[in-house]
């Protein structure tokens, strides 16, 4: 049964309203709601800011005395140019809508704006005047562009119409670049993360020269992206110069001032990034046309002049004789004169110090006489005790080395005795062996004679030598 059968199935119910399933009253609610309020215009404070991974947007809207859901479709997120946070005061444009399952209403945002007149101007320079005081626009910090850039960047939507217009340029005026895109999103909600991690990871590329930020035109809120702190920040920390060529010409954005150069356009930006071939090529033609007339002219003036001295050689030569002699003769005139007065100067000179040295003499004499007379007796007198406790000296060394002779020893009646074979002294029986030849030396000759084995008798009967000698006895010869 359909629902306007049921409906008037229970008109003819007595005493109450019409009976309804939830469901039935809150399709009617849906539909009275979402064909009531299909276009609605709020402001409010937002709060319980959600962004989950749908890329769906909610929150809540707030005033004084309510508070509203609502949402943002990720169709519609990705082109808000806003920063969204907890607080922010916001005007909204929507609709209704009605979840049934929670019986809930909500408005369903189309466009958002900060609210307030001039909010976003006055956003801007507070933020602007921040990033001044730390000196990230301060011109010294302004990196020069490579007149001749070998391979650049350029962070910008993949699809619009900057990155197009900037490749086609840069190719045709200077073929010998390498061109790398770095996409990212330029505008709605996360822009300038995109931003950031493209400029970060184009900044770590070898060989860069040079990045260039880039995007179309458009409205402060479609820009917004480029006025973001994070942004301004990421430019102003590359290592290699950042180009910005954001919107039209009357379009100044953060970026923009943090820049090392500041593009009106895409298009300009690609023209001063690079060179153009045919200019250089044109301007060294031009240079070779001048360096040759330039050759050509002072070939021609250095050859005019050499020809002009080779004409007046001859009589400027003789000129310079005559005058190098006549230089001469006068020198010669005046050197007899010259020396003699050198010679009488001389003269004087010496005669002078010989007189101050005759002068000087004798007094040092009688200066040196004066002092040696009084301590010459002293002198004498300490030689002679010096002479004297030396000769002493000598003598006690004199009667130690006779004491030492071993010959004044021999002729007191003692005798040495020596290995024949090494003449070594013979100090124990243990130093020889059986029958080796010894030598005796006496005061007045010597004796020779051999050492005897053990227990060897000799003439006058008398044993060899006893149990456990090394050596025998000794016998003349």
């Amino acid at each position: 049964m359909s629902y306007a059968a049921r409906l008037d199935s229970r008109r003819n119910e007595p005493d109450g309203p019409i009976l309804e399933t939830v469901s039935e009253l809150t399709a009617r609610i849906k539909n009275s709601l979402e064909q009531g309020f299909s276009s609605v215009a709020i402001t409010g404070e937002i709060s319980n800011l959600s962004r989950p991974r749908s890329g769906h947007v909610y929150l809540s809207l707030k005033d004084e005395g309510a508070m509203i859901r609502a949402v943002i479709w990720s169709s519609d997120a990705s082109r808000i140019a806003i920063d969204l946070a907890d607080g922010a005061r916001v005007r909204c444009q929507g609709k209704l809508a009605v979840y049934a399952p929670r019986g809930e209403y909500q408005v369903v945002i189309r466009r958002i704006e900060l609210d307030g007149a001039g909010r976003l101007d006055q956003i801007l320079r507070e933020r602007r005047d921040k990033l001044a005081r730390e000196g990230l626009f301060n011109a010294d910090r302004k990196r020069p562009l490579h007149r001749f850039p070998r391979r650049v960047v350029v962070v910008s939507s993949p699809t619009g119409a900057a990155i197009r217009d900037i490749l086609q340029i840069m190719t045709r005026r200077w073929p010998l670049v390498e061109i790398l895109v770095a996409p990212a999103r330029v505008q709605g909600i996360g822009a300038d993360l995109d931003v950031v991690a493209a400029i970060q990871a184009a900044d770590q590329i070898a060989g860069l020269d040079l990045i260039i930020v880039a995007r179309g035109g458009g409205s402060l809120e479609d820009l917004w992206t480029f006025n973001e702190e994070n942004v301004v920040r990421a430019i102003a920390a590359a290592r290699v110069p950042v180009m910005t060529a954001i919107g039209h010409e009357i379009d100044v954005t953060l970026a923009d001032h943090v820049a090392d150069r500041r593009a009106n356009t895409p298009s300009e930006a690609a023209e001063l990034a690079v060179p153009d071939l045919n200019e250089i090529v044109q301007r060294l033609d031009d240079l070779a046309d001048r360096i040759e007339r330039t050759m050509g002219s002072r070939i021609r003036d250095v050859s005019r002049r050499l020809e002009l001295a080779r004409r007046r050689m001859p009589a400027a030569l003789a000129l310079l004789i005559a005058a190098h002699r006549a230089r001469m003769d006068r020198a010669g005139d005046r050197l007899p004169t010259t020396l003699a007065a050198s010679i009488e100067k001389r003269r004087h000179a010496l005669d002078r110090a010989g007189d101050r040295l005759a002068a000087v003499i004798p007094n040092r004499v009688t200066k040196a006489r004066a002092r040696i007379e009084p301590i010459a007796p002293r002198l004498a007198t300490a030689v002679a005790s010096l002479i004297e406790r030396r000769g002493h000296a000598l003598e006690r060394l004199a009667a130690s080395l006779t004491a030492l002779d071993p010959a004044g020893v021999l002729r007191r009646g003692y005798s040495m005795t020596l290995r024949a074979r090494d003449q070594a002294i013979v100090r124990s029986p243990a130093d020889l062996e059986p029958g080796e030849t010894l030598i005796t030396v006496l005061a007045n000759g010597q004796i020779a004679s051999k050492a005897l084995p053990p227990g060897t008798e000799l003439a006058d009967g008398s044993g060899g030598a006893g149990a456990g000698d090394d050596v025998g006895k000794v016998a003349p010869g």
